[in-house]
């Protein structure tokens, strides 16, 4: 592997997207991709050296092939800590995220990632992975310059699942959503009216 990609475990995942391309929720008209959201136990500090070492590789590399041989004094960085405030509105991040690294890992919808279970076989059933399941995950960290920002993203190559773990997000039974509806009393049977008597000249009811 080349420097700026890395193996990490055990991570989980949140608003986890690895099965269907989809277009940004912040930007509906974008292009559609693979993504999900890293988290990253801050007790974990071996994958923390490989995170910062594999974004050191990607500025180095970027300095040449996106940044015209010029460092940028302060590149954006993707990774993020999970107990400050988050870069696109100031507001915490959520609660799952609480001594954790964070940060967004994507590829590009022509180029799914590959997602294993622990035998390396390939997971088919999409409802495995989910925002809360745990694994191991690798990424490929890169430079960028885009309409004036220059940083370092994620790509993201695929994941291992290792065990579950409790979904993130709110979920609603429909027992807890409805109560059973009351079934209306049943009609009486039709009963036909019986027909009333009459005497027909000519014929008459016995006795008459």
């Amino acid at each position: 592997m080349s420097p700026n990609t890395v193996t990490l475990g055990e991570v989980r995942l949140s608003y986890c997207n690895l099965f269907q391309a989809k277009a940004p929720f912040n930007n509906p008209t974008g292009d559609a991709k693979f993504s999900t959201t890293i988290l990253v136990p801050k007790s974990n500090t071996r994958a923390k050296a490989l995170i910062d070492a594999a974004i050191a590789a990607a500025i180095e590399a970027g300095i040449a092939k996106c940044w015209n041989g010029i460092r940028p004094p302060q590149p954006s960085i993707c990774v993020h800590d999970g107990d400050g405030p988050r870069p696109s509105d100031g507001q915490p991040f959520g609660a799952e995220c609480k001594g954790m690294w964070v940060f967004t890992a994507s590829c590009k919808a022509d180029r799914p990632p590959f997602v294993v279970d622990g035998n390396l076989q390939k997971i088919l059933q999409q409802s495995e992975i989910y925002s809360g399941v745990y694994g191991n995950v690798n990424v490929s960290f890169f430079a960028y310059a885009n309409s004036g920002k220059k940083g370092i993203g994620c790509g993201l190559n695929g994941f291992q699942k290792t065990r579950d773990g409790e979904p993130l997000g709110s979920s609603v039974s429909a027992e807890d959503a409805f109560g059973k509806i009351a079934q209306p009393a049943a009609a009486p049977a039709y009963q036909p009216a019986a027909a009333p008597g009459f005497a027909v000249p000519g014929f008459g009811f016995p006795g008459m």
